[in-house]
This record gives C-alpha cells, sequence and structure tokens, in this order.
C-alpha cells in the first residue's frame, strides 16, 4: 500500500532558511523537488476542499469516463507546489501574498505520477513600497508532458 507523504504545516518552522528579497533572481531557475502523487494525497486535498466527484474516487466511473481511470483535480497544483518546493525556497516565505494568478491546465494529474516543477521569477519591482515578484511554474508528469502551467503575482514581506 501506498503511504502518504507528510506536510509540514508549521510554514513558520524554517523561516530562517528561506530566501529574502535580495536573493531573488529573476530568469534564475528555482531548485525543485520531485514528488510522487498518490491517491491518497489526491483524496485527501478532495476531501479537505469538499470536491468529491467521482473521478477522483471511483475508480469504476472513473473507467468509463473519458479519462480513463482516476485523476486528479486542476486545482491540485496547489498542494505540488509546496510539495515540489524545498523548505528554503523564497516562494515558502511566511506573510507572502497572492496578488493574482493565471493557470492553463494541458492534461489531468494521475496517481502515481511523478510530479516535476520548473519554476523561476521572471521580473521582481518595488510599487508603492512593496515588494512584487512575477513568477511563472510548470509542472510535467514523467513522460515530460505539461500537466498544467502558470504565472504569478506575489508580494513578498519586508
Amino acid at each position: 500500500m501506498a503511504t502518504e507523504t507528510s506536510f509540514e504545516t508549521d510554514f513558520w518552522k524554517d523561516e530562517q532558511l528561506r530566501k529574502t528579497w535580495d536573493d531573488i533572481v529573476p530568469g534564475e531557475p528555482r531548485k525543485t523537488l520531485p514528488y510522487t502523487l498518490t491517491l491518497e494525497a489526491i483524496q485527501k486535498y478532495c476531501r479537505v476542499v469538499g470536491d468529491m466527484h467521482p473521478l477522483y474516487f471511483d475508480e469504476e466511473y472513473a473507467r468509463k469516463s473519458p479519462y480513463k481511470g482516476l485523476i486528479a483535480p486542476p486545482a491540485i497544483h496547489i498542494l505540488l507546489m509546496f510539495a515540489c518546493t524545498p523548505a528554503d525556497d523564497w516562494m515558502r516565505s511566511p506573510g507572502t501574498v497572492n496578488a493574482g494568478q493565471s493557470w492553463s491546465y494541458n492534461l489531468p494529474a494521475r496517481p502515481g505520477d511523478v510530479i516535476r516543477l520548473e519554476a523561476r521569477a521572471l521580473d521582481k519591482f518595488i510599487k508603492k513600497n512593496r515588494l512584487f515578484v512575477v513568477h511563472d511554474n510548470v509542472f510535467f508528469n514523467q513522460r515530460d508532458e505539461v500537466i498544467c502551467s502558470g504565472r504569478g503575482w506575489t508580494i513578498r514581506p519586508f
């Protein structure tokens, strides 16, 4: 039986390890970690967000669907963002505010997929005494197929 990866829920725990504003280099790839997406992780995420669609829980239903098997919901990238990001990454900084995002979904993630994230800051700037970072993220499966890609804007803490 597959075991579920445990996620740290104390987001302040590694605060002193996090890269700061000065460490963010636009264009430089961020260090990321591969993550094997389990059925348990998918279903736990779905329960937490209240999405009980049978495509995520009922193998017979999913097998008869156009997907031909169980899948993860598109918004699984929220879980994957943290699962694929090491503790010292600037994206994990407590006090970060999501200032907007835009995502494109290409194909569903599935149980057993080994997810890889390619991510980088595109730009950083100060506006009205706030620190902004524009960044992009692309999630791939083990066959190098793009699951989803997105661009985001965050306001960083001082």
